[in-house]
């Protein structure tokens, strides 16, 4: 059995060395912006009260609807392009929310100024210069694929789907272990998702290491998100220390068996690479050629 040393097991009941933690993701870029743009939409709320028709207030309210849901999709735009860059192989985004939360803040402006106003082409004006500033101030969506030229298309996009799949169970784990109220847990959850994007950024390395790694990104991934499902609920109902102790044990178990995979697939790329190297340099050897050894 493998004996816990602070939070770490080591194989044959041996003192873990210390390994450093996990990298863990940067805070999202531009979310204050978004936070911003969503309150402003309290403005024409709070103006539609102050409105002596019901006309007028029902379109300060659509107004402000529509600015504070365009400040979510742009969250969720920058989010989707947060995932993207960070990784090697990745599909653009099939929703371009980004857009569509400027053309949504831009119709919320249009609709605030068509009511303060009283004109068409005033709110049509300051609608369109609004989308523009949304535009300017977040940047477009990622509009390609990467990662994905001159190879194996079958392959990565095979790796991309997978990828996405075990990426939403890691979103998932993170959601419900909130319910728990727990700080240690969360930590403990974000520490386990660096780890596994770890090793997904192996696997988008080398399209060929996916079986080796497809029971992670599925089964095992899948198993822990709905024990810390169960795990978020008990411990909030009963503040279980039990229940916590044995929900990280089996994070660590978790965490050790995808750390031991992807030394091995680092492994076997290395061995790869031996083996190209030494065919490389038979070639030369046979064509008469120096090789440096």
């Amino acid at each position: 059995m493998a004996r816990r040393f602070g939070g770490r097991y080591s194989p044959g009941g041996g003192q873990a060395g210390t390994q450093p933690p996990a990298r863990m993701r940067p805070p999202l870029r531009g979310r204050a912006r978004t936070t911003f743009l969503m309150l402003l939409g309290a403005i024409p709320v709070l103006a539609a009260f102050g409105q002596d028709g019901p006309v007028a207030m029902a379109g300060n309210l659509l107004a402000g609807a529509a600015i504070a849901g365009g400040g979510y999709l742009t969250r969720e735009g920058l989010l989707a392009e947060a995932r993207w860059n960070e990784r090697r192989i990745a599909r653009r985004p099939a929703i371009p929310r980004k857009f569509f939360g400027a053309v949504v803040v831009g119709l919320g402006v249009m609709l605030a100024a068509m009511t303060g106003l009283s004109g068409l082409l005033p709110g049509l004006l300051y609608g369109l210069i609004a989308g523009g500033l949304h535009v300017v101030a977040f940047g477009p969506d990622p509009m390609r694929d990467k990662g994905m030229e001159g190879v194996d298309t079958f392959q990565t996009e095979r790796v991309a789907r997978s990828i996405e799949e075990a990426e939403a169970y890691l979103t998932d784990m993170q959601s419900a272990v909130l319910r728990a109220k727990d700080r240690d847990a969360e930590a403990r959850v974000a520490r386990v998702s660096a780890t596994a994007r770890e090793m997904f950024r192996v696997v988008e390395d080398d399209p060929r290491d996916l079986n080796a790694a497809r029971k992670f990104l599925t089964v095992y991934l899948m198993g822990a998100r709905d024990a810390t499902a169960k795990f978020a609920d008990l411990y909030a109902a009963t503040r279980d220390r039990q229940a916590k102790v044995d929900y990280f044990h089996l994070l660590d178990d978790l965490e050790r068996g995808m750390d031991a995979r992807r030394e091995t697939l680092l492994s076997s790329d290395r061995t790869d690479l031996d083996v190209e190297i030494e065919v490389l340099r038979d070639r030369l050897k046979a064509d008469g050629l120096p090789t440096g050894e």
